[in-house]
């Protein structure tokens, strides 16, 4: 997971950067990230069931295997001409397709890591969570470093080699017979084999069961879909009208994940003695507007790093809770089809995101733009904190996993048939691109 989103994370400066320079257009921009992420999610939602039935380690190292070549062809066509725009869209969709379940299946496995390690989940799902923070750190440094120095090109060839590397590793390196599937591969017997679509809709049948759940994925889709537009177009326009290039980009992006990486470690060793609901929509509050409006006033730069910083150390404690409330209600038969169908519904503004972002900014400029994403941010988190859903967030606290699903249809947590341990914290949803 570090290697792999690493790698992400150093293509997320990379990419548009090689982008704007290449193409000077932040609609064309907004649109690499759309023919990226739209792919992402979509294939992931459809993938559920198929990460359940193949086994997540088969499913990761063949798609970081895959990701590795496409990524690896965008600097190598470019050098020597032959890299048309629109080859370079479908490349681009090619690797947020097959990321979409790579990703998926390294999530998935992160419970039976902890559990063949005798780690408490609990910290297993901690651990998980800074080593993202941690990638979000070292990633956009490494990527601003490599841009600023060598060109977007460079970044491009970093990535394609991480995912290179988390391929190897995951094929390689694991425990023998680690990553098996989650679901039997043979029907009991006398039983009739459940089909594909079968499958499926039991994730989707339990989904629609939570509302809690779903309130949260229509929560974070939405801030999911203004961060895309943040990063992807409105922070690289930023930083090329004030002169600050890429190094800015990576200065404030690896501020802000130094923070989130205390955040996150705060919150493994303490947000479980504190009011989720409190700390959710704090975290939010200092996380989301603050970014937008600090951009927008032309504050120098020592101004932007510090609200970065703040945001950063509030963002930590988001996904860790989101984590424990999926531990919780999510069946571990389940747990890929429905992480699948929540990530993915969670991030199905981003594909957007980018689009959106750079017509706006190409039609009204960038600092109208940034004022009203940060008005959208505030207002989005601000009034899900008066829906009803969010006071279950503590009523299934320390109950553990959700019991296995005995038959088809919906499974409701809570009751006593085979609870335990085994669960992983945040893709289903998470926050932030």
């Amino acid at each position: 997971m570090a290697v792999s989103l690493t790698g992400t994370r150093v293509s997320a400066i990379a990419l548009p950067w090689f982008v704007l320079v290449t193409t000077g257009s932040a609609t064309q921009t907004g649109l690499v990230a759309f023919c990226e992420m739209t792919p992402y999610v979509v294939v992931k939602a459809l993938t559920g069931p198929l990460v359940d039935r193949v086994g997540p380690r088969v499913v990761s190292w063949t798609t970081d295997s895959l990701s590795a070549v496409a990524a690896g062809l965008v600097p190598l066509l470019y050098a020597v001409d032959l890299l048309p725009f629109w080859l370079l869209l479908v490349l681009v969709a090619v690797i947020g397709a097959v990321r979409g379940p790579g990703d998926l299946a390294k999530d998935i496995m992160v419970p039976e890591a902890a559990e063949r390690s005798a780690v408490a989940l609990e910290r297993a799902t901690g651990i998980s969570g800074v080593t993202e923070r941690l990638a979000s750190t070292v990633g956009p440094a490494a990527g601003g470093a490599l841009v600023a120095l060598l060109g977007p090109q460079a970044g491009l060839v970093v990535n394609a080699a991480c995912f290179a590397l988390g391929a190897v590793i995951i094929g390689l390196t694991l425990p023998r017979g680690m990553g098996h599937p989650t679901e039997p591969p043979a029907p009991p017997e006398g039983g009739k084999e459940q089909g594909y679509w079968r499958r499926f809709g039991e994730g989707f049948t339990f989904l629609r069961g939570e509302p809690l759940l779903l309130t949260i994925i229509v929560t974070v889709g939405i801030t999911n879909l203004l961060d895309a537009a943040f990063m992807t177009v409105l922070v690289p326009v930023w930083a090329k009208e004030s002169g600050g290039g890429p190094a800015a980009i990576g200065l404030i992006s690896s501020v802000a994940g130094v923070t989130a990486v205390l955040g996150s470690l705060v919150a493994a060793a303490v947000a479980h003695r504190l009011r989720r609901r409190l700390v959710f929509f704090t975290g939010f509050l200092v996380v989301g507007a603050p970014r937008f409006l600090v951009l927008a006033s032309g504050a120098p730069l020592w101004a932007v790093l510090a609200v970065f910083a703040v945001g950063g150390f509030g963002g930590g404690f988001l996904n860790p809770i989101l984590g424990a409330i999926s531990f919780e209600r999510v069946p571990r038969q389940l747990l890929g089809r429905v992480r699948a169908l929540g990530g993915s519904l969670a991030w199905a503004g981003i594909p957007l995101g980018g689009l959106l972002a750079g017509a706006a900014v190409a039609s009204f400029g960038l600092v109208p733009v940034l004022v009203t994403g940060g008005a959208a941010y505030f207002l989005t988190t601000s009034l899900a904190g008066l829906r009803p859903e969010w006071r279950e967030m503590d009523r299934l606290r320390g109950v553990g996993r959700a019991p296995l699903p005995h038959a088809a249809g919906p499974v409701r947590p809570g009751s006593d048939d085979g609870a335990g341990e085994g669960a992983r914290e945040k893709e289903m949803p998470r926050s932030g691109p």
